[in-house]
């Protein structure tokens, strides 16, 4: 090919060899390579007419070619006609001699591209059509006699300076063999130098560039053989349940392959490998989690191993903690709710085993049980509490150990206690103190869940089925025992099953103080205040309430150590009470053992002492009004059949209310102890009953001073003496002694008969005055002196007044005038 013609390059192929050697449908070539390459290297093939397309033929043309080719041919003479005379040359006389003669010549013959083989170059050159053959050689003479013309003139101005390069051509060209030479001994010295000190130089550069390559390539391919083991390891660590341990290996493959290993097409697959292989460890995280806790929470309760596989737990729970995954707390929890329905539910189908009529009436959760009788109840609810207290330590042992596995892997705490587990520190502070809380909520949750289902089966006892208070102190101790029990492992209370207590045992205390009340008020009713005989049981019970110690349960009999040494086998008048001996009526005995039960009642049930403690207060307040009503009202005539109140019946109240008001303020104290509460309605109880015990002496004074003064009314100061009047003063008095004084104290019988001699003289004073009876040493004045002498002896007989009341001038004074005595006494009736 000649350097004239056009540079060959692969667009001038007629066939492109790959398509050629790849056409799959030629199948095998026998004589490919035998074949001359060219337009015929491969055969040719007729391309078939479409079928889609007419067939055209001149016919189609000939209206087209009769309507235009008339203007077509007269378009083109006068488009010819108009280029000749355009470009007709002038003759030489023609041309100016001012006129450039270059400009003449057309400007075809002096383009660099001017080549008569192009056929529109020769076209416009030779127009035969136009132009002679003689005109267009005159023409061409002219146009070469202009450029003749020039080149001689151009050569007649440049004459010396191409003289000057002719005569200097030998010196340039003896200068440029020098240069050549130079220039070759320059190459041969580069040559030397090259060879001697630069190529062995570069080679050590480029030898010490491919030992580092080759370095790198070693280490690459060792690090694209390592990550080629990542699947043996991982099965390997999944078979040794070394979660973390694979997780942690796919992260950092995953993170080798994102930055050594970028680009390596063998290698391509392997990130979405690791990426389902990541997914299929979360799932079986999730799955043997389940798996765990179900075997865990649904094993024998009987067994007392502690926590179930802790390897395994720690592997399932740090697995889950690197992938951020803390559902599984509540899956944990789901399951527990779950065995804790279970565990209820084999409970009762256990209990009710017998009856089938009522294995009919349990739900499929378990969710609500049957009612049944109480101790059946109860023994149900005892051992349900029983077992959900070991699930709930169960639960706590997890909760403890997941927590411990949190904090190794947050870096709070060194080693496990499980040695042989292993954890990494990935747990950041944040996910830490959210799995912290999640766990605690997750204990309390299920501790609250137990509490409802215990408190559900409380709500099941019917009011119909009564229970006593035996079973009541035990419902209260299982209740006490399993709250305080999930407070201590979950660190707050649980208000459902105390709440549920609460309205179990508020319906029997209600009970309980309703049939008390009753029994109290039909007592008092059919009670004819006598003084009755104490057994050794009340005298047991008030010994123990004197000792102030809060009282836990009911006294027994007393046994036959202290019935030889402290009590006797028969009853006793007198209800000793430290240095006290109290008579008291028999409602009032009965009374005192009401009040223990309460107090044992309060001990037994905690929860409601301050309810049973108003209670209290209560049916006391309801004894005082009550007893009111009876004595001083009178009501006993109507209800106990007795014919009047005498000063025996007053007497008795008084004592057995000073009774009632004695044991208050240990009473006071037991509650105190129970409820930290003062309870404030025992305050207003005393406050009653004392004013009571005032009315009762204010009854029994009235009563004598009635008596008293009709006596002195009648009583004219005549002989005989003592006069009738003063010795039924003096019977009257006697009579009150007898009636108080087996039943009243010797201080309060001393005040009582001090309140009536003072009374006495004022009201015989008032008579003296009236009679104007005067102290002159008269007949009278000796008669009165004999009567109070009388007087004073049988105060004297009676020993209930102090020396100074009974003395020889103790009635002196009773003859001062009555306006002295009214100033001295301005609050004296008269």
């Amino acid at each position: 090919m000649s350097n004239e013609e056009e540079k060959w390059t692969v667009y001038n192929a007629s066939q492109y060899l790959p398509a050629v050697l790849s056409d799959p449908n030629k199948g095998k070539q026998l004589n490919f390579f035998t074949r001359t390459w060219g337009d015929a290297f491969v055969e040719k093939v007729e391309v078939e007419r479409s079928p889609f397309l007419p067939e055209i033929t001149y016919g189609h043309f000939d209206q087209y070619f009769r309507k235009y080719g008339k203007r077509h041919r007269r378009h083109q003479r006068l488009s010819e006609a108009k280029l000749e005379e355009t470009n007709k040359p002038k003759l030489k006389s023609e041309i100016p001699e001012s006129q450039d003669k270059l400009a003449v010549i057309p400007k075809i013959y002096l383009q660099s591209e001017f080549n008569l083989n192009d056929p529109k170059v020769f076209n416009e050159v030779f127009k035969y059509e136009t132009k002679t053959e003689h005109d267009l050689q005159e023409e061409l003479s002219y146009y070469l006699d202009i450029v003749e013309e020039h080149i001689a003139k151009q050569v007649s101005q440049k004459s010396g300076a191409f003289f000057h390069a002719m005569t200097s051509h030998d010196t340039i060209m003896e200068q440029m063999g020098v240069a050549t030479n130079e220039v070759r001994l320059l190459r041969s010295k580069v040559q030397k130098v090259n060879k001697c000190l630069t190529r062995d130089a570069l080679r050590i550069l480029a030898l010490a560039r491919a030992k580092n390559n080759h370095v790198a390539l070693v280490d690459k391919l060792k690090l694209m053989s390592t990550v080629l083991q990542t699947q043996p390891t991982l099965q390997l660590l999944l078979s040794s349940a070394d979660y973390v341990g694979a997780l942690e290996l796919i992260a950092g493959t995953q993170d080798v392959l994102a930055r050594e290993l970028a680009g390596v097409t063998s290698l391509r697959h392997l990130p979405s490998q690791l990426k389902e292989m990541s997914k299929l460890i979360d799932k079986m995280l999730s799955t043997d989690f389940e798996r765990y806790a179900a075997a865990d929470l649904h094993r024998p309760l009987d067994t007392n191993e502690g926590v179930l596989e802790p390897d395994r737990l720690i592997s399932l729970v740090a697995g889950l903690l690197k992938q951020s995954h803390l559902q599984f707390l509540e899956i944990y929890k789901q399951e527990a709710v779950t065995a804790a329905k279970a565990l209820l539910k084999q409970l009762m189908i256990e209990q009710l085993a017998d009856a089938e009529d009522e294995l009919n009436e349990l739900t499929g959760s378990g969710e609500v049980a049957p009612p049944m009788d109480s101790d059946h109840w109860l023994k149900v609810l005892k051992l349900g509490s029983e077992a959900l207290g070991k699930m709930i330590y169960r639960v706590k042992a997890v909760h403890d150990l997941i927590r411990e596995t949190a904090d190794i892997s947050a870096g709070l705490v060194a080693s496990s206690d499980y040695g042989s587990a292993r954890t990494d520190v990935f747990l950041s502070e944040s996910d830490h103190q959210e799995t912290v809380n999640k766990l605690k909520a997750m204990l309390t949750s299920v501790c609250d869940y137990c509490n409802e289902r215990l408190a559900a089966l409380i709500s099941t006892q019917s009011d119909k089925n009564s229970i006593t208070a035996h079973q009541v102190a035990n419902l209260a101790k299982i209740v006490e025992e399993f709250t305080g029990m999930c407070e201590r492992l979950c660190g707050r209370q649980s208000a459902a099953l105390k709440a549920a207590f609460k309205i179990q045992a508020g319906n029997y205390v209600h009970k309980f103080n309703l049939q008390r009340k009753n029994k109290l008020t039909m007592l008092l009713d059919a009670e004819r205040w006598k003084s009755a005989e104490v057994p050794p049981e009340i005298q047991l019970l008030m010994d123990n309430l004197a000792l102030g110690d809060v009282i836990k349960s009911l006294p027994g009999s007393p046994t036959e150590e202290e019935m030889s040494t402290t009590y006797t086998n028969k009853s006793t008048v007198a209800l000793k009470v430290g240095t006290q001996d109290y008579v008291t009526a028999g409602t009032v005995l009965i009374l005192i053992r009401l009040v223990i039960e309460y107090c044992v009642c309060a001990y037994d049930l905690q929860l409601l002492a301050s309810v049973i403690g108003r209670n209290l207060s209560e049916l006391l307040r309801t004894f005082n009004s009550r007893s009111c009503q009876l004595v001083l009202g009178a009501g006993a005539l109507r209800t106990a059949g007795l014919k009047t109140i005498t000063s025996t019946n007053l007497a008795l109240a008084s004592r057995s209310l000073q009774l009632v008001l004695w044991m208050i303020p240990p009473v006071r104290s037991h509650f105190r102890a129970l409820t930290g509460d003062a309870l404030s309605g025992f305050d207003s109880v005393e406050k009653d009953i004392g004013h009571h015990i005032q009315q009762l002496e204010s009854k029994i004074l009235s009563i004598m001073n009635t008596l008293l003064g009709d006596q002195l009314n009648e009583w004219d100061a005549k002989p005989p003496v003592p006069s009738k009047q003063f010795r039924n003063i003096s019977r009257h008095l006697t009579k009150l002694h007898e009636a108080v004084s087996s039943v009243l104290p010797e201080e309060q019988i001393s005040d009582i008969y001090q309140e009536i001699h003072k009374n006495f003289k004022t009201r015989i004073r008032d008579q003296l005055v009236k009679m104007n009876i005067q102290n002159n040493g008269g007949p009278q004045h000796g008669l009165v002196t004999s009567e109070t002498i009388f007087y004073l002896q049988t105060m004297k007989m009676l020993k209930v007044l102090p020396e100074k009341f009974v003395g020889d001038n103790a009635m002196d004074d009773i003859w001062d005038r009555y306006t002295k005595w009214q100033l001295r006494y301005p609050n004296t009736q008269q």
